[in-house]
């Protein structure tokens, strides 16, 4: 059973509004409980059974078409209006809003690995800072696990051999707790990590404490090792397609594939590209990339990613 907090409040607007759709669906429910029971109370006690020679001709009722086209439309209407709320917030929880700042995240057996744009990199803990949107960019080394942060009411499965994210924007300072909600081994009940939120002159204090690393930030390292393995023969920088597809502006980008499939160039899409390059062929060029499968680590990858990122 995994906890369910109480005591944090509303410690981000995705928060309240996940509770807001749940207040609204109880609500609703309780009312329909409340006219149903009420109705059959009355009922019982109005039509209930009489002393003999007090009975009273049952009368002969085929249908009433307005109570009929109520309890369609009423009903229809409220499932509907359910839909609709519950869509509106899900897209807000889907949707990060432009210039969040990406922490990327590695699951494995038993614990969460996290890594910050600037190389660093901690484990079971992440700090963020109060009111700036954070985005987490997923990946998992062995099997499924769950990313559950209950006091923000936000959770997203992480999952081997692709990237899946989520985002948060943290309105109160506070160490609250992250756990894992797919059972995924032996030690899956332990497996628990803790997010920090920071006023902004705290987390930039930590930050400028020399918790950076050593060999520069991730994009940094993706670069030399763009560079390092050949990467650029293929494909330029500066906007001109070669061999392969230029990297300027890929990332995000919507690209059409010789089957006329489209895809957008995300996270997902350049982890395929890289350890299976025939997966996805881009319209007009030819299959003949190798595969870094076994090459390049989860970590390099990430790096690499976080590079393309920074071609605009």
């Amino acid at each position: 059973m995994i906890p369910y907090p109480t005591d944090h409040g509303a410690v981000s607007k995705v928060s309240t509004q996940v509770d807001s759709v749940f207040l609204f669906i109880a609500a609703i429910t309780l009312f329909f409980f409340l006219l149903t029971q009420g109705t059959l109370i009355w009922f019982a006690f109005r039509y209930r059974r009489r002393k003999p020679g007090h009975d009273e001709p049952t009368p002969y009722i085929t249908g009433n078409r307005m109570l009929e086209t109520l309890w369609v439309v009423i009903p229809s209407i409220l499932v509907i209006g359910i839909f609709v709320y519950g869509w509106i917030v899900f897209d807000n929880i889907r949707t990060p809003p432009p210039g969040a700042a990406e922490i990327n995240v590695t699951a494995r057996q038993w614990l969460y690995e996290f890594r910050y744009p600037d190389g660093a990199s901690s484990v079971n803990e992440v700090r963020v800072p109060l009111g700036a949107p954070v985005r987490f960019v997923m990946t998992s080394s062995d099997v499924i696990h769950g990313f559950y942060l209950p006091a923000f009411r936000i959770k997203q499965d992480i999952v081997p051999g692709r990237y899946t994210d989520l985002w948060l924007q943290p309105e109160k300072t506070g160490s609250f707790d992250i756990f894992c909600t797919q059972y995924c081994g032996t030690g899956h009940s332990t497996m628990r990590a803790k997010m920090i939120v920071m006023d902004e002159p705290s987390f930039r204090k930590w930050r400028s404490g020399g918790r950076g690393s050593e060999t520069g930030p991730m994009w940094m390292k993706g670069k030399a090792l763009i560079e390092r393995y050949g990467c650029l023969g293929c494909h330029s920088v500066d906007g001109v397609d070669r061999i392969g597809p230029t990297f300027k502006g890929l990332f995000g980008r919507k690209v059409e594939m010789e089957d006329g499939k489209a895809f957008f160039a995300d996270e997902s899409y350049f982890r395929e590209s890289i350890l299976d390059p025939t997966a996805k062929v881009v319209k007009g060029f030819d299959p003949v990339m190798p595969t870094y499968k076994g090459t390049l680590s989860d970590e390099d990858i990430a790096e690499i990613i976080a590079y393309m990122k920074t071609i605009r």
